[in-house]
């Protein structure tokens, strides 16, 4: 239910508890706030010391206040707040803002009490934001329940933030700027509501075209993947994560109280439910403000426009590195702009008109390009003259693409001190500008790349047939209560699941390891089999390439001895042996549970060196065939399995059945915190693919 959160940004009252006449008191600036933007809800300030607060008559008590009121917002000493918030279920408000700090972000003591106010909420039936938030404004309705300073112009891009100052730094950077806002969240502690419950709200909110969003954690992540795929359906989401490195994520933890999940995690849902990632708080706005007033370009093609060949180069070469390409110019496109520009002009793409270029060119050579059947989007870039008026080129730039709106336009307007009046008349007409043209590759690749994302049909992981978790229930009564289980402990919950694996069998002397030879055919392999040795090949737990029984009986007793001398205090059960792998080539397929997210599933090149390279790409699960397909392509080993170079294409639709096979496993056993499985010999197509080798890590 959405509907209850829209007293937040919508009531038809509002009650401000700890409401000051002090102009030095953030609550004096809430109430200052409250009914200095057009806001015509009722608005009640509530303090037993005052009569009249800017005009207004102050209560004492949240119970006399009348109706119609349905938002309390509380800045009073986080010790005062669950009464304050008692006496609101008493008074039939269902919906509250906690400003005041002092809860779990300080400490243990803090935690119980936030706890305490969620509780009195819960029994209310009552939303909270908060506490140690910021809180909310609306630029439609004028409800403004921030102490922040000015709000930004009205637009389509509504902001939701876990950090009430990098909303407020935000907002104030945006004032002049002339980028608008539908509306704005600070969800501080998220003791109840959470970035997903706001992004499945402003999802059915009519003024909201882009949502938005600071996130610092996302606390139940499957729920976030399920409404962000809804969502993005029909709306972008542009998000930004902070924590990305391990001493930011430090930093989150001891300024929110949350625990940040792993990076990879965070992107990989981002990339399953269409969520636009952004890098920096630069990115999430230059992003959001062409995503709120540019149609979506239907290809890659990009033409650019400019009167300087240097700052078209630098275009040139963010487009490039953002997978997009510049377009070819029709000979009908090139031939009409060589007859009307400077005849020295350059109209190929890009377009360089020269430095004398004035605003009459940049319409001609836009309206032109956009009109090309080969063009997708086109970028015009301008830097001052003296002779030309940079507002004036920006009001033929606005003026020639509302003509034509089925394709998008960037401006890139060079400088500051001269085109601030261009930036004005630009972003009033629609069209982003951003001062240096970097920017424009990453901004039209997130375009592209969500456009890509609405076509795309929706699909749901299915599970594969013969998968039966009843097996690994049986096989888990019958394993020894440890941490880590290793090849020969996992082989029987891989089987359950269909996942092939090589042949093999548990020897406990030379003897017994001579005949399982005989029977599984030379040339063979020995592994030590040890519930205290996870990297056999570390300790020398590892024979290959055995040719007959004398082979496999030295090296059972010498493999023995030596693993027995470098670590006596290992438990040594005996030996697998395993026929020699056929060729074909090693990958890795890998799960982490995140405590966000859940599985975490992992592919990559494999062996003992996929530490080095770092070659992996990463999913949550459960998978879906694409996401499969697209875990394979991101990485080099995806490469080498589609045939680098002429060698043989390897079998993909069986690897792709033993990745879906392993996230379905990791999602039926939550006990399952790691699991691997290196390395996967994947064999040329046609003919399947093996495990070579698997541990998993339960729970403690």
């Amino acid at each position: 239910m959405t509907s209850n959160l829209h007293p937040f940004f919508a009531p038809q009252g509002v009650a401000l508890i700890g409401a000051s006449d002090n102009p030095s008191k953030l609550s004096h600036g809430i109430l200052k706030n409250m009914v200095s933007y057009g806001y015509q809800g009722a608005v009640y300030p509530v303090n037993p010391k005052s009569t009249r607060i800017l005009g207004l008559a102050c209560y004492p008590d949240i119970r006399q206040v009348p109706d119609p009121v349905d938002l309390a917002v509380i800045i009073i000493p986080a010790p005062l707040v669950p009464e304050a918030l008692e006496a609101c279920g008493e008074r039939g408000i269902r919906a509250a803002i906690i400003i005041s700090g002092g809860f779990k972000e300080v400490g243990p003591e803090g935690a119980a009490l936030e706890k305490h106010c969620l509780e009195i909420a819960r029994h209310y039936q009552m939303r909270l934001i908060g506490p140690n938030c910021v809180g909310t404004l609306d630029l439609y309705t004028g409800l403004n329940t921030t102490f922040i300073q000015g709000v930004p112009a009205r637009g389509g891009i509504s902001f939701v933030s876990q950090s009430g100052a990098v909303g407020g730094g935000v907002i104030d950077y945006l004032r002049n700027k002339g980028i608008g806002f539908a509306a704005f969240a600070s969800l501080g502690n998220e003791a109840d509501v959470t970035e997903t419950d706001v992004i499945e709200y402003l999802a059915t909110d009519p003024n909201t075209r882009v949502i938005a969003a600071y996130v610092e954690s996302i606390r139940d992540g499957q729920r976030f993947l399920r409404i962000a795929r809804e969502v993005t359906r029909h709306k972008p989401i542009v998000m930004l994560k902070a924590g990305r490195t391990e001493a930011g994520a430090r930093a989150v933890s001891s300024h929110t109280g949350s625990l940040a999940g792993a990076n990879e995690a965070y992107h990989a849902a981002f990339v399953q439910s269409g969520v636009i990632e952004a890098q920096t708080v630069a990115e999430l706005f230059d992003m959001a403000a062409a995503l709120d007033t540019q149609p979506l370009p239907k290809g890659r093609r990009v033409a650019i426009v400019t009167n300087a060949g240097g700052p078209a180069a630098l275009a040139s070469d963010s487009l490039a590195a953002h997978g997009l390409t510049l377009a070819t110019l029709s000979a009908t496109t090139r031939q009409t702009l060589r007859g009307h520009l400077n005849p020295a002009a350059q109209v190929d793409n890009p377009v360089d008109m020269l430095g004398g270029a004035e605003p009459q060119d940049y319409a001609f050579a836009l309206s032109h390009t956009l009109q090309d059947p080969n063009v997708d989007a086109v970028i015009t870039i301008l830097v001052p003259q003296a002779l030309v008026n940079p507002a004036e080129v920006a009001q033929r730039v606005v003026e020639t693409a509302q003509i034509r709106r089925d394709k998008p336009v960037l401006a890139c307007f060079m400088g500051e001190h001269s085109v601030g009046q261009a930036r004005e008349v630009l972003h009033q007409g629609g069209i982003p500008m951003y001062t240096f043209p970097e920017s424009v590759g990453y901004v039209l690749q997130s375009m592209t790349d969500y456009a890509q994302w609405r076509q795309k049909p929706t699909l749901t992981p299915q599970r594969p047939e013969d998968c039966r978790p009843q097996k690994v229930v049986d096989a888990l009564k019958g394993q020894p209560e440890r941490p880590v289980w290793g090849e020969f402990e996992t082989r029987p919950i891989l089987e359950a699941y269909g996942i092939p694996l090589i042949p093999a069998e548990l020897a406990r002397s030379p003897h017994e390891a001579v005949q399982i030879a005989a029977r599984l055919g030379y040339p063979v392999a020995l592994k030590i089999v040890s519930p205290h040795i996870l990297h056999k090949s570390d300790v020398g737990g590892i024979r290959l390439n055995l040719n007959n029984a004398e082979d496999v009986r030295t090296a059972f007793s010498d493999m023995m001895t030596h693993v027995k001398a470098k670590l006596p205090q290992a438990e040594l059960v005996g030996v697998l042996v395993e026929p020699m792998a056929p060729q074909g080539y090693e990958v890795i397929i890998g799960m982490r549970r995140d405590p966000n997210f859940g599985p975490l599933m992992m592919f990559g090149l494999g062996g003992i060196y996929v530490e080095l390279f770092r070659d992996v790409s990463f999913r949550i699960a459960p998978l879906t065939r694409e996401d499969a397909l697209q875990m394979i392509s991101e990485t080099h080993a995806g490469r080498l399995l589609a045939g680098f170079r002429g060698q043989p294409e390897a079998d993909l639709d069986a690897l792709v059945d033993i990745l879906l096979r392993f996230s379905f496993l990791a999602v039926d056993f939550p006990a399952f915190q790691e699991a691997e499985i290196n390395p996967l010999l994947v064999r040329p197509k046609g003919q399947g693919a093996l495990v070579l080798d698997c541990r998993i890590v339960l729970d403690k």
